[in-house]
């Protein structure tokens, strides 16, 4: 069955793959991955990414394509997945697109074409990242872009650094250089999950002790013979970075457990803030029972999108 590319995306922990492989299932979809740090492979259990034996036997597309030592970008992403996608058309396969990476959702669906970098620019803002670190970094940030402050977490040093180097290259804020939201590419009709704070707050409470308690620290430790420690994204990822801390004897491991609760839940909150701004997605209720069939019923009234 063909059709136009549907997006499932929301807050993490909402449910969004669950949903994806149900429709994948109704519409003889398969499944493309949007989320920046399931890219990488090994990086599996901090991530939730779902195992094989889970995925329905539906294929999945742009999981475990890079090493933790090479960097994520969504110029990167946004070339691959495009050739993903407009394969998957010409073969009449619905692409199910998931995830809750903002930045890559908004690069991909409208076609963001990013400024061009400047390597002397670029080492300008990392040399002040390695001197005053992250944090002070990021209020430097949210002096001259606050926009851009309040969707990049202060320990992304990568991003920050980027944002940076954007809004002195134009001298415009970096959400200047984004598309005005319209007609997203391939028609895609976007859907968007979300759940009451509370009992999302819970899942994110039990999805983090279910990391720590199945192997999350073995994983870093074997990620870092595998050069973790190099990659300027992988090792930022929420859990990742904490755990790394941890093994430094910066802090113990409850509170590398804690830190990566908070971290998820405060990335959450963006989240929402960045895809409530859309007024094409159609809002779902994740805890609807009956939520498979009335995602159904939106897309084939075409409300969504």
């Amino acid at each position: 069955m063909g059709g136009a590319p549907i997006a499932v995306i929301g807050p993490t922990a909402s449910g969004k793959s669950d949903l994806a492989l149900d429709l994948a299932e109704r519409l003889g979809g398969e499944i493309v991955n949007i989320d920046a740090m399931a890219q990488y492979r090994g990086m599996d259990i901090g991530t939730a990414k779902l195992p094989v034996a889970e995925r329905r036997g539906i294929l999945h597309h742009l999981l475990d394509v890079l090493d933790v030592t090479e960097t994520a970008t969504v110029a990167g992403y946004k070339e691959a997945a495009t050739a993903v996608i407009d394969r998957l058309l010409a073969d009449g396969t619905v692409p199910i697109i998931v995830g809750g990476s903002m930045m890559y959702i908004q690069g991909l669906l409208d076609d963001w074409r990013f400024p061009a970098t400047d390597p002397r620019v670029r080492v300008k803002f990392e040399e002040q990242l390695a001197e005053i670190g992250a944090l002070a970094l990021h209020r430097r940030l949210a002096e001259v872009d606050p926009a851009a402050a309040s969707t990049i977490l202060d320990t992304d040093g990568r991003r920050i650094v980027r944002a940076l180097e954007v809004v002195e290259l134009t001298g415009q804020p970096f959400a200047a250089s984004a598309p005005t939201i319209g007609e997203p590419r391939w028609g895609t009709r976007i859907l968007a999950l979300d759940r009451e704070t509370t009992a999302l707050d819970e899942r994110i409470a039990r999805r983090t002790d279910a990391m720590f308690d199945g192997g999350f620290v073995d994983e870093v430790v074997a990620l870092c013979g595998q050069g973790l420690r190099d990659g300027k994204t992988a090792s930022q990822a929420i859990g990742y970075a904490h755990i790394l801390a941890h093994l430094d004897g910066e802090y113990d491991l409850d509170k590398a457990r804690e830190l990566t609760f908070i971290g998820t839940r405060r990335y959450v909150r963006r989240q929402r803030s960045w895809f409530r701004r859309d007024h094409r997605v159609h809002w779902l209720d994740a805890a609807d029972p009956g939520l498979a069939g009335r995602a159904l019923a939106v897309l084939d009234a075409g409300t969504a999108g």
